[in-house]
């Protein structure tokens, strides 16, 4: 399937792929939700396929001859939730719930359900909720030095989350790097952030230039694209944030390291820390985050469970607390 899936986008670059034109007994309406999240909410391409996908999944295992899409109830829907709630954690059902939502809301506008949209249930996360994702420095040293930089994929593997480690920077951040957005002369990396619409000037430090260097020496394919970052099999083409999450998922499992739930955030809260150890102010660790408040910086200082062990103080033995206790 991913032969085959790479082999479909190479087509595609080329103008050489004819996409099936969609089938199904809901087609029409389908196409036009699609139109509608797109030209009335403006949704790209990739979040309109997703809901898409759910919305037919939904269909096929819940429409029949028998019980057509005006017969349904919420209990048709509690019943795909339930299935789908043994196999997705809490966010990834919130999602898919929050597709379905917004579908039934469309279809409720035009008449062709009875039931009211906002009343379907969905389950609630709840910010702060789940323990420090930060990476502990020395195992995102391990990490990277578990890389093999011998063939190109691993130079630029090697070389993005170095920058993740080292920078702080989202996985969104990545592919709009440029470059041109490496400055030799004033040593600087120029790095566009998306959700304060900024411009953050990071000064490169010798290792981080030599990285780099590496990178465009020997990972990054010859052409003549813009980006920093590529795809290394064909069509060549610019690296994606759901790409990098898979660049780290990838690396983490052939490290062997404990990290099978941690993702590149955790890089990210990692920099934070290391900052705040070293006595910077949160002001400037949110500038460096892209943080509009300091509300959001300060999720990323929670601290972990070793810190809070310096915290506590040693009980007296023999006190009657210490006895209860026991």
């Amino acid at each position: 399937r991913g032969t085959e899936g790479v082999f479909a986008k190479f087509l595609r670059s080329c103008g050489q792929w004819l996409d099936t034109p969609p089938t199904g007994r809901h087609v029409d309406l389908i196409q036009a939700y699609r139109h509608h999240v797109k030209e009335m909410r403006g949704l790209s391409n990739a979040h309109t396929d997703r809901q898409i996908t759910t919305i037919n999944d939904f269909l096929e295992q819940t429409i029949t001859a028998a019980h057509p899409l005006a017969d349904v109830v919420l209990g048709d829907i509690e019943h795909y939730v339930d299935h789908w709630a043994q196999r997705l954690d809490r966010s990834s059902l919130m999602k898919r719930i929050g597709y379905l939502r917004s579908f039934f809301r469309f279809c409720h506008d035009r008449g062709e359900i009875r039931f009211c949209p906002e009343q379907i249930d969905t389950p609630r996360k709840y910010r702060e909720e789940k323990p420090p994702r930060a990476i502990a420095w020395e195992m995102t040293q391990q990490l990277l030095a578990s890389i093999d930089r011998s063939t190109p994929m691993g130079e630029r593997d090697y070389a993005i989350l170095f920058l993740i480690a080292h920078y702080g920077l989202r996985t969104g951040e990545i592919p709009p790097l440029m470059v041109d957005s490496i400055d030799w002369k004033q040593h600087v990396l120029r790095v566009v952030q998306g959700k304060t619409r900024s411009i953050l000037v990071l000064p490169m430090a010798a290792p981080i230039e030599r990285v780099l260097k590496n990178y465009l020496r020997r990972g990054r394919p010859r052409t003549e694209r813009t980006e920093l970052f590529l795809t290394v099999l064909a069509p060549i083409g610019p690296m994606t944030a759901p790409s990098i999450n898979a660049i780290f998922q990838r690396r983490v499992k052939k490290s062997g390291l404990p990290l099978g739930t941690a993702s590149p955030y955790g890089l990210r809260h990692g920099f934070a820390m290391r900052l705040l150890e070293q006595g910077v102010g949160i002001k400037a660790i949110g500038d460096l985050l892209g943080h509009s408040s300091l509300e959001s910086t300060s999720v990323y200082l929670r601290l972990h469970t070793e810190a809070l062990r310096d915290v506590a103080l040693p009980m007296p033995a023999g006190t009657a607390l210490a006895g209860s206790l026991s």
